[in-house]
This record gives structure tokens, C-alpha cells and sequence, in this order.
């Protein structure tokens, strides 16, 4: 198919006022069975995670760096998924795909800098178990709440700083040969296929940073998790190894989920193009983890399980007798 030139693209300026999201389907009866399968994992995303923030704040025994850590990670989750799936939504349901440029700079920006968030994140909850099993008589004071809040402030404005190094990196090329996007959000790969300048800078970049990052991340959370293993093993109470275990596996599988499903991504978008596999890429890294994460936590964590019920119990059921909405 030939490449269509946005109305507002002219030779004289050479630049894209506007760029069109191809996303899952040229027909419109498609178009909206995508949307009601969008509709109900974007509200399932968002009532899992409101319900992950609710219990951590409402909780007085989840007030913990751990549970502290998770609450970061739930409102990132929330924020990752509402910045791609409400306009795709929008566009499928009003028949249109256009989103402007300035609306295509903020979605890279977010989609970025929250990835790159979770990653700090997903590293700081591997810490935080590491010194918690570890080194239990010094958590308090290594965990204290003082240096958790720098810690948690240091992954955000990392994310930030990451975000505006490729989003600016992106978007001082030209974009003059097309404007369509073969995804349903604005993505660096797909963007940096769209530009008539000289790319190669810009992915050698994205290739060493991103590395940089994922694996940096990745492998201080393996170590983290080999030395907690290692401990565990060694612990004499059956019960203690349980309650390190039940922690430990719900961090692991989402972790396992959010750079397995990242990797895939872009090491599909490096080799063969299929706009198939790129889209279904993009929605294991983009709308995957964010899903995926309070149900792994909600059904892996026995504290969160109780906190739920409870919370549950208080809204519906008052007056009545708490105890048996206690899930073990």
C-alpha cells in the first residue's frame, strides 16, 4: 500500500503536523470488536490496580517499603496502560486514526519514562526482599522510610531523565516521507522507520541505552535473588520459608512478564518486519504487565489476599461477622 501523506505535509516545510495509527484493522465491524476486548482489559487493568492502591493505603500493616514499592508500581501500571488503550479506544470507536503531532511526543515521552520507571521499581522490591531476608536486624534502618521515599523519587525522575533522552533524540529528525504508524500507539521503532534523515545514530542509542538499562536492572535482581534463595534454603522453619517464598515468587513472575515481554518486543522489531507480530508485540509489553500484575500479587500474596477481603468485607458487608471473608 502506498504511503499517505498527512494534508498538512508540504515540500516547503517538510514536517508532519499529524500522524495516523494503522492499529489492528482497516474494518470498522473489527475496529469495534477490538475495541469491547480492549474495553474490558483496560477496565480490568484499571480496577486491579485502583484495587492494589486502595488496600496499601487503607492497610495499616501494609505500610511497609515493600507494600510502599508496590503502590509506586500499581500507579505506574495505571498510568502506562490509560496513556495507549483510551485513545486507541477512541479512535476505533470514532472511525478515525489521527493523533497530532504533540499528542504523539506525549505518548512516547510517558510510554518511556514509566517503562523505564517499572524497571527502576521491579529493582528496588528485589532490594528491598534482599535485605529483608538477608539481613533482617538491619532493615529497618536500611529500608527506613526516609531513604525508601529517596529511592522511589530516584526511580521516577530516572525514568524522566531516560524518556527525554529518546524522545528528544526521536524527535529533532524530519518526518517527511509518510505519516502512517503501523501500531496503535506512537512507538520509537516505528517513528524512526517513518524518518527521511539519517537514523542510524538514533538507533545505536536506543540499542545501548535500553541494553544498558534492561540488563543493568535484570542482572542486579537475579544476583539479589540468588543471594535470597541461597538464605532461604538455609532457614530451619518450614513456616519461614514459606512466608520468604510467597513474597519472592509473585516479584518473580511479574518480572519474568515485564522483560520477557519487552525483549520480545524490540527483538522482533529489530528483525523481520511483520506488522502481525509487532502489534501483538506491542500489546505483551504495553498491556500485559500492567493486567498481569495485581492479579500475580492479589493471588500470590497471602497479605494482600487478607487485606482485600477485609476491605471488601468493610464495604459491603459492615455489620456483618468479618472473619469468614478472611481468605488464607
Amino acid at each position: 500500500m502506498e504511503p499517505i501523506r498527512n494534508r498538512n505535509y508540504t515540500e516547503e516545510t517538510e514536517f508532519i503536523f499529524e500522524f495516523l495509527l494503522l492499529g489492528f484493522s482497516d474494518i470498522q465491524e473489527q475496529q469495534i470488536l477490538y475495541s469491547f476486548v480492549f474495553i474490558i482489559i483496560y477496565l480490568a487493568a484499571v480496577i486491579g490496580n485502583l484495587l492494589i492502591i486502595a488496600v496499601v493505603i487503607l492497610n495499616y500493616h501494609l505500610h511497609s517499603p515493600m507494600y510502599f514499592f508496590l503502590f509506586n508500581l500499581s500507579f505506574l501500571d495505571l498510568c502506562y496502560i490509560s496513556i495507549t488503550i483510551p485513545k486507541m479506544l477512541a479512535n476505533s470507536l470514532t472511525n478515525t486514526r489521527s493523533i497530532s503531532f504533540l499528542g504523539c511526543v506525549t505518548q512516547v515521552f510517558l510510554v518511556i519514562s514509566l517503562a523505564a520507571s517499572e524497571c527502576g521499581f521491579l529493582t528496588l522490591m528485589a532490594y528491598d526482599r534482599y535485605i529483608a531476608i538477608c539481613f533482617p536486624l538491619h532493615y529497618k534502618i536500611i529500608m527506613s522510610k526516609g531513604k525508601c521515599a529517596w529511592m522511589a523519587a530516584g526511580s521516577w525522575v530516572g525514568g524522566i531523565l531516560y524518556s527525554v533522552l529518546h524522545t528528544g533524540n526521536t524527535f529533532r529528525l524530519s518526518f517527511c516521507q509518510s505519516n502512517l504508524i503501523g501500531q496503535f500507539f506512537c512507538d520509537i521503532p516505528q517513528l524512526l522507520k517513518l524518518s527521511c534523515s539519517n537514523t542510524y545514530a538514533n538507533k545505536v542509542v536506543v540499542v545501548i541505552f535500553g541494553v544498558c538499562l534492561a540488563l543493568g536492572c535484570f542482572v542486579f535482581i537475579i544476583v539479589s535473588y540468588i543471594q535470597v534463595f541461597s538464605t532461604v534454603l538455609r532457614m530451619p522453619s518450614l513456616q519461614g520459608k514459606r512466608k520468604a517464598f510467597s513474597t519472592c515468587l509473585p516479584h518473580l513472575v511479574v518480572i519474568s512478564s515485564f522483560f520477557g515481554t519487552g525483549s520480545f518486543a524490540y527483538m522482533r522489531q529489530t528483525s523481520m518486519s511483520s506488522s502481525y507480530c509487532d502489534l501483538l508485540a506491542s500489546v505483551l509489553y504495553a498491556v500485559l504487565p500492567p493486567l498481569l500484575n495485581p492479579i500475580v500479587y492479589s493471588l500470590r500474596n497471602k497479605e494482600i489476599r487478607k487485606a482485600l477481603g477485609s476491605m471488601i468485607a468493610r464495604i459491603f458487608f459492615p455489620k456483618s461477622e468479618r472473619s469468614i471473608f478472611r481468605l488464607t
